[in-house]
């Protein structure tokens, strides 16, 4: 039996583009880290069993190390896929669903996504191993957590459960609107560079967040700015990710209601002090969680739920 200090797992986060594996001991301390480009694009066209070995072995983990995964690498095009489990769903429901992949000298698991059933579905994958981070020792949590991203997150957490979940293309529309529409004649290349405390995004919230706002009624407006105010390009930008960022934000608290006052924000750099001052705008106060400390914690939260 492993002892603190000595490897006892490997965990991976397999994304679409990004990977990244974390060896660690029992006590979740990580002893060696490997950053990569071998999403899963790149992990198929080479072989999941190859890349994961050859990550493995550059962090001199033993050969009979079991792994614990994440990510893309779960879904029908991955490695394996670990069906999605439906909600409501605590850590204990997701961890037994988890798929082994077999054939392989050591025990390699992938923790299954969240499906939400019924007038509203819904799916995520990745995320759930955050949330299972963030309720780890904390039997009986409950709130409202926000976890920014290319598809953002609302989570609400019940007693430990997932007990729902919305997605908001946040991200995703803010990169489509800045490099394949008419804005991005005004945009530039200042997409990439907006911060929490430019004006521009300040505007572009209160936009967002007074009533009767309408963003397809106002995007026009950016390229207008530029073509007769000479609005600069790190203004429009800013303004633009102030008016996506606010819109989810007041969408979030209309939906949450006024009894929800506190908002976990699972985010870290840029991100978090965007989605901070945003939340704050919107009337919620935040805690904030780094969110590669909560996707370590998951993992290990949810090694110790299959071996330990």
């Amino acid at each position: 039996m492993s002892q603190n200090g000595e490897p006892a797992f490997a965990g991976a986060d397999w994304g679409t583009s990004r990977f990244r594996l974390w060896l660690m001991d029992r006590a979740g301390q990580v002893l060696a880290e490997r950053r990569s480009d071998d999403g899963l694009d790149a992990s198929r066209a080479t072989g999941f069993s190859q890349v994961l070995e050859g990550h493995l072995a550059a962090v001199g983990a033993p050969a009979d190390l079991p792994v614990v995964v994440c990510g893309m690498a779960g879904s029908r095009q991955g490695w394996v896929e670990a069906a999605y489990v439906d909600i409501p769903a605590d850590p204990a429901t997701i961890l037994a669903a988890s798929a082994r992949i077999i054939d392989t000298k050591r025990d390699i698991r992938i923790v299954p996504g969240l499906a939400q059933q019924g007038a509203h579905p819904n799916v995520m994958r990745g995320e759930e191993t955050q949330l299972l981070g963030l309720v780890h020792g904390k039997p009986g949590f409950s709130g409202l957590v926000a976890m920014p991203g290319t598809h953002s997150k609302w989570v609400h957490l019940e007693n430990g459960e997932v007990s729902g979940f919305s997605t908001y293309l946040t991200g995703e529309l803010y990169a489509l609107l800045c490099s394949h529409s008419i804005l991005r004649h005004s945009i530039g290349n200042a997409a990439e560079g907006v911060d929490a405390d430019h004006p521009g995004f300040g505007a572009g919230l209160a936009l967002a967040l007074a009533p009767g706002f309408s963003l397809l009624g106002t995007l026009f407006e950016i390229r207008a700015g530029m073509l007769l105010n000479g609005l600069a390009e790190d203004e429009a930008a800013a303004r633009l990710s102030g008016m996506v960022i606010g819109t989810e934000a007041a969408d979030a608290c209309a939906k949450a209601g006024a009894d929800i006052k506190t908002v976990h924000l699972v985010a870290s750099g840029r991100m978090e002090r965007l989605y901070r001052k945003a939340l704050s705008a919107a009337g919620f106060d935040c805690e904030t969680v780094d969110a590669d400390d909560a996707v370590r914690k998951g993992l290990h939260a949810a090694a110790a739920g299959l071996w330990f």
